[in-house]
């Protein structure tokens, strides 16, 4: 792959709605677009998911461009890439730092199904036509305001219903839920809110018949999770903990979760992604993809990845307009009915608006590689 120059956009969107977890509430959302080009004119994209405070990782917007600038793009400068997979092993020399990794890597394995003439789904293995959905809701003011934001997302036919939690915020919301959609299939979503004291208090979760409750503890406590799982008949399912295959073997050697969420941000790229995807399906552990509030791109690739065979659980890849006021792709993402059919054209397939990607870039950086 003869790679000639890497840009790298750094855009700012202000979201439809604030989005509020147990960690805090985003409302602008500022990240980088980057954009390869090889010897031919051929152009990949890839997408950053590292938010501007180090809240659900350790990296940040900033973190992101000094490695990106400092050591990723020298890496690409003295190598040759054949294959996407190299990647990750010419990375792996920097330690962790993943979502800036899989902001170039992303770009690179565009680009490289867009040379073979392939959608990006077919080049990483994937087999589905159409895909389904889920939504994130985030904390909500009221429960009626919970209950009316469901009931919207329901009628649309998305199949999944991801809601946040919190101390105080838990249970007593949840069990409104049930008694209003009793049969739609609801998830807890945590984000390390939770201690292995409150063991007792999420055991009151066991009778509302959720799919998941996802990451209850800190994302270090692989451990206390697995105690914690003993103790529950809901499946725990790990996020913040999964950094990479190793993370997800211990997990599941520990009983620590019963499912995974994969993000390729926090993963390091489409590569580990995989590579866990796999040994999940070794192990018969069912996965599903997270969101990170992506734009188009990033939204393009988690698509691609779901296409996967052990993505049996709805993943979190709602459509454009759920977002943004105006993305910065076209055709943007849409769900019919809670599915999404799966694009055909090369790479990820959807073009970047050029006019659209020009209006929220607020800078812009190229590097000769």
């Amino acid at each position: 792959m003869p790679l000639k120059q890497m840009k790298l956009h750094r855009l700012k969107m202000r979201l439809n709605n604030p989005f509020t977890t147990s960690f805090g509430s985003v409302q602008e959302k500022e990240f980088f677009i980057s954009e390869v080009i090889d010897g031919d004119g051929n152009r990949g994209f890839g997408e950053s998911v590292a938010f501007a405070s180090p809240w659900y990782t350790e990296e940040t917007v900033e973190t992101s461009l000094h490695v990106i600038e400092n050591f990723l793009i020298k890496i690409l400068q003295e190598n040759d890439i054949q294959y996407p997979d190299d990647v990750t092993q010419l990375f792996s020399s920097v330690k962790r730092n993943n979502m800036a990794k899989a902001t170039l890597e992303g770009a690179i394995w565009d680009l490289y199904a867009k040379r073979e003439n392939i959608p990006l789904s077919k080049a990483i293995g994937g087999m589905k036509q159409e895909i389904d959905v889920g939504i994130s809701i985030g904390i909500q003011p009221t429960i009626k305001d919970l209950l009316k934001t469901i009931e919207h997302y329901v009628q649309e036919g998305y199949k999944r219903m991801k809601i946040k939690i919190k101390p105080g915020h838990d249970v007593n919301v949840l069990r409104e839920v049930r008694k209003h959609f009793p049969n739609t299939p609801i998830m807890a979503d945590a984000n390390s809110a939770y201690t292995l004291e409150d063991a007792e208090h999420l055991k009151q979760l066991d009778n509302l018949g959720l799919m998941m409750i996802e990451q209850p503890l800190k994302d270090d406590e692989i451990l206390d999770h697995a105690k914690l799982q003993e103790e529950l008949n809901t499946p725990i399912c790990l996020d913040e903990s999964i950094h990479s295959l190793t993370d997800a073997k211990m997990a599941i050697q520990l009983g620590a979760c019963k499912i995974i969420n994969i993000k390729i941000g926090r993963v390091g790229g489409i590569t580990e992604a995989k590579r866990i995807h796999d040994y999940c399906r070794k192990h018969d552990i069912p996965v599903w993809c997270g969101g990170m509030l992506e734009a188009g791109v990033g939204r393009a690739h988690n698509i691609a990845l779901t296409t996967l065979s052990q993505f049996v659980m709805p993943g979190d890849t709602a459509g454009s307009s759920h977002y943004w006021e105006q993305d910065i792709i076209q055709p943007e993402v849409s769900v019919k009915n809670g599915v999404i059919k799966v694009p055909d054209q090369p790479g990820i397939g959807y073009e970047v608006d050029e006019e659209a990607l020009k209006k929220f870039t607020v800078d812009l950086k190229t590097y000769d590689l």
